[in-house]
């Protein structure tokens, strides 16, 4: 589908990576060079020339509904990955979900000649497109293998670097074991409702983070452990959640309806501020914490209010709940105040507890918790104010 336009490919690629520096990533000059090189159009042909360029994700292949199996992701967000990532000449690298094989063909670039790239996909449609690509962009080294990729690929093993590029609620033990030690494990992580992209380093049987990353990704086929409710008699409110959290969405059936507490914190944002860190910061002191959603029927008629409609923080406790709201403030700048509502016999104490959070968070807006990633069954005691998270091949242990 790629079209002639009046600007040649490498124009457009700078302008590209222009776009992913000026976003604040492609911080090092190996990243930001690979990316200069590497032929992006070659690998997304159902873009234009121009679309194979914007800053956004291409859809490779869909489901029958609609919904997005494959894709290649957003120019930053694979930079912001690379970036965490840090590849070395020489190193020998794993990537977990094949795409469109552009991300392998920048793998490459970054290991070099002595180094070595095995790119996994359990679709085998997605493998033949990303091995099509490499071969037509002269990368015919890197290895492409249709397999789960929960199995990863202990042949080639073991790995200086670990990539995945699908979303992922759980973190298979192959993963880790056949990471070297001192190797780094970049994963797109869901826990809580949200999803974030964090760099882990293995040490021993544990994976320390470095650094987390607000992203999205396609769900990895087989990993079921979020689930979801809707808690009002509409369908219109819904709840998203980890197994290991026993919230019964039916306990909370009507919560909405009954009378709210708000509570407000004095912290102000601006239009572009982002406040993620709120909810990530939740994670490691709230074992309650989780995702509410809200239709814009909810919405506009003042049932749930939430600061964000399809994803904001919520915290709950049996029958009540709390989420993040908002205000707007009078002014020239455009500036909102971040506070919470409650619902249920609960509802003053989760809103205080809720916004509690919002005002420590505002203190360092840049602190992220630790996270370390043990095997599932792991004996280790929760922090002080931390949280422990069990998966179902993993034990999250997070401290604020």
């Amino acid at each position: 589908m790629n079209t002639t336009t009046d600007s040649a490919p490498e124009t457009l690629r700078d302008s590209m990576v222009d776009t992913v520096k000026e976003s604040g990533y492609a911080r090092s000059s190996g990243v930001e060079a690979a990316m200069r090189a590497v032929p992006r159009h070659a690998f997304v042909h159902e873009a234009t020339l121009e679309g194979a360029y914007a800053d956004i994700a291409v859809i490779t292949k869909r489901a029958a509904d609609g919904s997005a199996l494959s894709c290649a992701s957003v120019p930053t967000v694979v930079a912001m990955m690379l970036d965490q990532l840090d590849v070395r000449p020489g190193d020998n690298i794993l990537e977990i979900g094949a795409g469109t094989g552009y991300n392998a063909a920048l793998l490459a670039v970054l290991t070099g000649p002595n180094g070595r790239v095995t790119t996994v996909d359990i679709d085998e449609e997605v493998t033949t497109g990303a091995r099509r690509g490499l071969d037509a962009t002269g990368n015919q080294h890197v290895q492409v293998t249709t397999r789960d990729g929960a199995l990863g690929a202990p042949e080639n093993g073991p790995y200086d670097r670990i990539i995945v590029t699908v979303g992922a609620w759980d973190l298979p033990a192959a993963w880790r074991e056949q990471l070297a030690p001192g190797g780094r494990l970049v994963v797109p992580l869901r826990w809580r409702g949200q999803t974030r992209s964090v760099a882990f380093v293995r040490d021993g049987d544990r994976l320390v983070s470095d650094r987390t990353d607000l992203c999205g990704f396609i769900p990895m086929i087989g990993q079921e452990g979020e689930q979801t409710g809707t808690i009002d008699t509409g369908g219109l409110v819904s709840l998203y959640f980890d197994i290991d959290q026993g919230i019964d969405p039916a306990a909370l059936r009507g919560v909405l309806d009954q009378p709210r507490s708000t509570v407000w914190s004095e912290v102000t944002v601006g239009p572009t501020d982002s406040f993620d860190g709120v909810w990530l910061n939740l994670t490691a002191t709230d074992a309650g914490t989780c995702r509410i959603a809200a239709e814009d029927e909810a919405v506009a008629s003042g049932l749930c209010t939430p600061v964000i409609g399809w994803r904001t923080p919520a915290i709950t406790d049996g029958t009540s709940l709390a989420y993040v709201t908002y205000r707007r403030i009078d002014g020239p700048e455009r500036r909102s105040e971040l506070g919470a509502i409650g619902h249920g016999p609960a509802r003053q104490q989760l809103a205080e507890r809720l916004c509690a959070q919002v005002i420590v968070w505002n203190r360092d807006r840049d602190h992220q918790p630790s996270i370390d990633a043990y095997p599932a069954g792991t004996t280790v005691a929760a922090p002080p104010a931390g949280v422990v998270i069990d998966k179902l091949d993993a034990r999250l242990v997070l401290s604020p």
